[in-house]
């Protein structure tokens, strides 16, 4: 690219050009391949070797034609192959058959220029992980190769990387940006003739990291999963630059110490993270592996300030409660309408939860998983607390649908009381509209045998509700492994955990029901499950007291007790 045009697209990108401009030096050799964390199963070598590529829940046959000619039967599974993730499995296989297949399926991908313009294979972190597959998986492709292909191998990829600095015009923000500059810093890392923009992908991938990874260690987006998703490329980076005796970045070394922590304020008993902010199934195996890093292995903190979470743990009970306001528009794509909402769990089960996000197809579920109803909190008049883009041209132009108003003035407290620990917290997502603050206080017992929460509805001091409706439903969506039924006197719901554990809910005040739920965030897809449910008037009873309890008792006693008082079982 001449100095004319990188002074044009200098204007065009209001300063972005930095990381757009083509860098000079020729990539020609590879220096070092940095560590990849994520999990390889050889056993997928000998599918792939024999045609079958298994990503996102489809299968796809070659039946002897070339993978990338075929049309993909999803775009998650589009996104795993032009990826190209796949290698480590071939690496784990480790055998020469593996290699030479491998090097076959990459030749593949760069003899046909019509692959590079796919409009997948364009987006900003598909690029950014195939880039970093292609520098740590080189070691496999590049064995025992001869020098022909070894300089088209890094003529291709050279390619990717100018194409990888263009996206930074118009990337959108959060974690795509992190990943291309991650990916950015990795290049002059372990390729020839880039030493001398060390300092400067150092500096902008710090910059980047400042602004995203919050005081507490939390990311700007509140999803827990993106946590997941930066520190298995962080770390690794982090050692790619001790292997080239080059001290990382402090800010680097910060974000990572900020962020190890939250792996562990974020885990219920059971490993798996709460479901906040388009959290959908905990990838177990990439934490295990993050949490082998983690030095500290201490209590998991009880506040997240910044990012907007609390956590109360008493005896084996655990609950993880949202505190926040919703994350700025530009990063809010996949934020939920889930303010004051909580999960609950006792020893390695869990009881209750939000609906969560499916690990694919994100888009056919999205506008329910965003709502509030699919959280366990209050949701007033049937509305969210959240109102998010719905135009279709919006949603193309923003590159999705971000939030567009939310609750503002989010607040909370909590204080050390006789017999436990209480926490109040409330927000005014439904002030504007409605002319109601939503109020939630949570007490949880020394022991964790009790949690006793209270919502209540009102107006600001001296003022009123607004409109004629004022109807609202609490909800607490239940894990699927939890067996409900609902007692005969409709005031509560007996809860059996997988353990054979007995929990009650009662709302002795309130009719209880017992409804239709679905778990969205379950490693085998959706799940149907139950919800508890209360529906009130807010001018006729703004405030609704519950319980949860765990009995003493096993399951036959407490059935025993409320034999008289139960209707039958409802059918999950």
């Amino acid at each position: 690219m001449n100095r004319f045009a990188r002074n044009m697209l200098a204007r065009a990108s209001g300063g972005s050009v930095a990381l757009s401009r083509v860098w000079p030096g020729r990539t020609d050799r590879l220096i070092i391949a940095p560590h990849d964390l994520r999990t390889a199963d050889a056993t997928r070598a000998a599918e792939i070797y024999a045609g079958r590529f298994v990503f996102a829940g489809k299968i796809v046959n070659c039946h002897g034609r070339s993978i990338f000619d075929l049309d993909p039967p999803s775009e998650d599974w589009e996104v795993a192959l032009l990826g190209f993730g796949w290698l480590r499995h071939l690496r784990a296989a480790d055998t020469a058959l593996t290699r030479a297949n491998a090097r076959a399926l990459v030749e593949d991908w760069i003899s046909n220029p019509a692959n590079k313009r796919r409009p997948v294979a364009r987006r900003a972190d598909v690029l950014a992980r195939r880039v970093i597959s292609l520098l740590s998986q080189a070691p496999l492709v590049l064995n025992d190769t001869d020098n022909k292909f070894y300089r088209r191998y890094l003529r291709a990829l050279g390619r990717e990387i100018r194409l990888l600095r263009y996206t930074m015009v118009d990337i959108p923000d959060g974690v795509p940006k992190l990943q291309v500059l991650i990916a950015l810093c990795y290049t002059t890392l372990c390729l020839a003739n880039q030493a001398s923009h060390i300092r400067s992908a150092s500096k902008k991938l710090s910059d980047e990291l400042q602004r995203q990874i919050l005081p507490d260690g939390g990311h700007i987006s509140r999803n827990p999963g993106a946590l997941i998703e930066l520190l298995i490329d962080l770390l690794p980076l982090r050692q790619t630059f001790a292997a080239r005796n080059i001290a990382p970045p402090p800010a680097l070394l910060n974000a990572i110490d900020r962020m190890m922590p939250m792996l562990r304020f974020f885990r219920h008993g059971d490993g798996n993270f709460a479901l906040f902010n388009g959290m959908s199934a905990t990838p177990s195996d990439l934490l295990a592996t993050l949490l082998a890093y983690d030095d500290a292995h201490g209590a998991p903190m009880a506040n997240m300030p910044h990012t907007g979470f609390q956590r109360l743990d008493a005896g084996q009970t655990t609950l993880i409660i949202d505190t926040g306001p919703p994350p700025p528009a530009g990063v809010s794509h996949d934020a939920h309408a889930g303010c004051l909402s909580f999960e609950l769990s006792s020893g390695i089960s869990r009881i209750v939860t939000n609906c969560g996000m499916p690990t694919t197809g994100r888009d056919n579920w999205r506008p329910f998983a965003r709502g509030t109803a699919a959280h366990s909190t209050l949701t007033y008049h049937d509305t969210s607390s959240c109102q998010f883009v719905e135009m279709s041209a919006m949603k193309r132009l923003l590159h999705g649908a971000p939030i567009t108003n939310g609750p503002a003035d989010v607040e909370s407290y909590r204080e050390v009381v006789e017999g436990g620990t209480l926490l109040t917290a409330s927000h005014d997502g439904y002030l504007a509209k409605f002319g109601v603050i939503h109020r939630r206080v949570l007490m949880i017992a020394n022991d964790g045998a009790r949690i006793d929460g209270e919502d209540t509805l009102s107006p600001p001091q001296g003022a009123r509700l607004k409109g004629a409706d004022a109807d609202f439903a609490l909800r607490f969506h239940l894990h699927p492994a939890v067996k409900a039924s609902r007692l005969s006197d409709a005031r509560g719901v007996m809860l059996v955990l997988p353990n054979r554990d007995v929990w009650t809910f009662e709302a002795l005040d309130d009719k209880v029901d017992l409804e239709d739920s679905v778990f969205l965030a379950g490693n085998d897809g959706p799940r149907r499950t139950a919800q508890i449910v209360i529906r009130q008037d807010a001018r006729q009873a703004p405030s609704i007291r519950w319980s949860f309890v765990r009995s003493s008792a096993s399951p036959s006693v407490t059935n025993a007790r409320r034999n008289a008082r139960r209707e039958p079982e409802l059918p999950l």
